[in-house]
């Protein structure tokens, strides 16, 4: 039987939940048990080669319309995957990915319209669709939380950090942005309010004269993200980079912060652990759960608690060494090979 999976995500910028399946694809790839087929749009650009895993053009729509009309027509009554959040909300032979609830639990970091339509999908996801997967314990309890989604069809599926393994970093951007090594604190994600930005620009207040800067790298789409703004003469923004780039900074940082009031998991932190860079994490949601031992926890709302905790990781190299250590230990608890395997496993729900 084959499985098609919904990639409209492939002809979307890579953020977190379009990397997330990318890379569980990627793993599929790798295997002959079961036959998958990747829909995409009509304006899909050819950028991803794969081996098992076949790419088909569909429809004639792009986006939501593409989604929600193309999409099921071709698939029919076959089963469907979908990675990223958003799939048909009628059909009932699917399994959908839903990553986090912050609509519900953090929405004034969206538009109206964007609240309405991800409410609408994920309360018809939770009366039609065979499966629903998501990806920590927290993110669980969330949308037993606000959608009552019945425990037997709700699962949990890995994250993971291999994609960071084979990439070359690319120092260049050292010298691109006058940037020295160890000297800066990195933060990393897209400009929503619920990453929580905003208490890096606090912290300044709290720091004193210290010898690093705050860089923090990322895009932001104000389509869907209310406008924030956070412009500080002690915070360099980098944009929005490549992986090579990314990984140069994480290697060469003094630490990483992540100040984030809300996630479903929280890929950064792991990338960052993954390449030795010392976290220090909010202690609000998954967090916990996925840095464990290996990172230093601060209140999201109080940053001189932040202030204090940066300028303790960054003035200590035994503190730093320990983090480092740490943290690569528990980066190899998570694996997309982990995902892929225990998404084969819920794919054959579909078959029955």
């Amino acid at each position: 039987m084959k499985i098609y999976i919904n990639g409209r995500f492939l002809t979307q910028r890579l953020t977190g939940v379009q990397r997330f399946a990318l890379e569980i694809i990627k793993c599929l790839d790798k295997q002959k048990e079961i036959s998958f087929n990747i829909l995409v749009p009509s304006n899909y650009v050819s950028t991803h080669q794969f081996t098992n895993v076949n790419i088909i053009k569909v429809g004639k729509s792009t986006g939501h319309k593409w989604e929600q009309l193309d999409l099921p027509k071709y698939v029919k009554s076959a089963p469907l995957i979908n990675l990223c959040n958003t799939g048909p909300i009628l059909k009932t032979n699917q399994i959908v990915v839903i990553h986090d609830t912050a609509v519900y639990s953090a929405p004034h970091g969206f538009s109206k319209v964007f609240r309405v339509w991800y409410k609408t999908m994920f309360t018809f996801f939770n009366l039609f669709s065979k499966k629903i997967l998501t990806i920590s314990e927290f993110s669980k309890e969330e949308l037993i939380k606000h959608l009552n989604i019945n425990t037997e069809k709700l699962e949990l599926i890995s994250e993971g950090k291999e994609h960071f393994d084979l990439i070359q970093p690319d120092e260049n951007i050292l010298s691109k942005f006058d940037l020295k090594r160890q000297k800066y604190i990195l933060a990393v994600s897209s400009m929503n309010p619920n990453k929580n930005f905003k208490a890096l620009v606090d912290a300044t207040t709290y720091l004193g004269e210290q010898d690093f800067e705050i860089v923090i790298a990322g895009g932001t789409d104000l389509k869907v993200f209310n406008q924030i703004d956070i412009n500080n003469e002690s915070i360099k923004q980098v944009g929005y980079i490549t992986d090579e780039e990314l990984k140069a900074l994480y290697m060469n940082a003094g630490c990483f912060v992540f100040p984030s009031i809300y996630e479903g998991f929280g890929l950064p932190p792991l990338e960052a652990m993954s390449t030795g860079c010392p976290v220090l994490v909010s202690n609000m949601g998954p967090m916990p759960e996925v840095s464990g031992e290996a990172a230093i926890y601060f209140n999201p709302h109080n940053p001189s608690e932040l202030a204090e905790k940066i300028k303790y990781v960054m003035n200590n190299d035994s503190v730093k060494q320990d983090l480092k250590e740490k943290g690569l230990q528990q980066a190899r608890k998570f694996s997309w090979q982990t995902a892929a395997n225990q998404l084969i496993q819920y794919t054959k729900s579909l078959q029955a």
